[in-house]
């Protein structure tokens, strides 16, 4: 147990940080250009160290996913979240759709992007998650570029429908998949639950502001009663309520901005709840017991069902 409140039998939940800040995120790519981020007043590094705080009251540790553009800019928080005993990962230099990439772009972009967060830290980077979980059908090649660039995880498929991104099909459980080139990664997808024959995501993101807090609870027992660890994530933003508005599309909007002000008391409620660690500490210890193996994503002809 890392907190001290949940119980033996429980399992372990993993607890993860998207590093990036309010002008990054996709919702408003079509708004702010990346030539334009240097103009935005940056707000990444005072949200960090409001969530390493929050966390060392807790006694937990999460897996932080790392922009490379913030760590090559503020190289200081990246060597505090190291520090403070955290795990460091790589979510992309320039936050661009893997689904809109070049294979060769997007090895080259990775690439940057590990070595701004290992020349901030001196640590090897070891996880990978795509910005707006942009590993879809198109772009499964991308597991044989992180296996060859030496990542051991990912944690980038969402099975669900949406407008953005999923897998619709793809195993709701972590498990291994296998790449073209014969190499594996361990994939550990987002939350989600089974209704009515249907996948609904949960504890995470817009998800954890939008839906009851009753709703994420429920998740969280389900997961639990199966005894498998439930992944779950936010982004430094999303305790920050007083962040500068960008006038983008209404969607992109209410997607962003709704219930800000609600995600610091439900993170805290959820850290006294329920016990976490991050990836690395999974991986390092009985919870891979849960990791199915030898199931893949997806082919061109086969969904894997969770």
């Amino acid at each position: 147990m890392e907190n001290g409140t949940a119980s033996s039998t429980r399992p372990n939940h993993i607890l993860t940080v998207d590093v990036e800040d309010y002008f990054h995120v996709e919702a408003f790519a079509g708004t702010v250009s990346r030539q334009s981020w240097d103009d935005y007043p940056p707000r990444v590094v005072n949200n960090c160290n409001r969530l390493l705080d929050t966390f060392d009251r807790y006694n937990v540790k999460a897996t932080f996913f790392m922009l490379g553009w913030v760590a090559d800019r503020f190289p200081a928080i990246v060597r505090e979240i190291h520090a403070r005993g955290h795990e460091l990962a790589c979510h992309s230099f320039w936050h661009r759709k893997v689904d809109s990439l070049t294979p060769a772009q997007f090895r080259s972009d990775t690439r940057d992007a590990c070595d701004a967060i290992e020349q901030a830290a001196s640590v090897r980077v070891l996880g990978y998650r795509a910005p707006t979980w942009s590993i879809t059908r198109r772009s499964l090649w991308a597991f044989d570029i992180l296996a060859e660039e030496g990542f051991e995880y990912d944690s980038s498929i969402y099975p669900i429908h949406h407008d953005l991104y999923g897998i619709p099909g793809a195993n709701r459980f972590p498990y291994v998949q296998p790449c073209q080139n014969g190499n594996r990664l361990l994939e550990f997808p987002p939350a989600t639950v089974r209704i009515a024959g249907m996948n609904f995501p949960a504890a995470g993101g817009g998800y954890l502001r939008i839906f009851p807090l009753a709703y994420t609870h429920w998740v969280f027992r389900q997961f639990e009663k199966a005894g498998r660890p439930l992944v779950l994530y936010l982004h430094p933003w999303e305790i920050d309520p007083e962040q500068p508005r960008i006038a983008g599309p209404l969607k992109s909007r209410f997607r962003h901005y709704t219930n800000l002000h609600r995600t610091q008391e439900r993170l805290e409620r959820l850290l006294q709840r329920y016990s976490f660690v991050p990836f690395r500490s999974h991986i390092a210890g009985d919870g891979c017991d849960s990791t199915d193996s030898g199931h893949a994503v997806i082919t061109s002809t086969q969904e894997v069902h969770g």
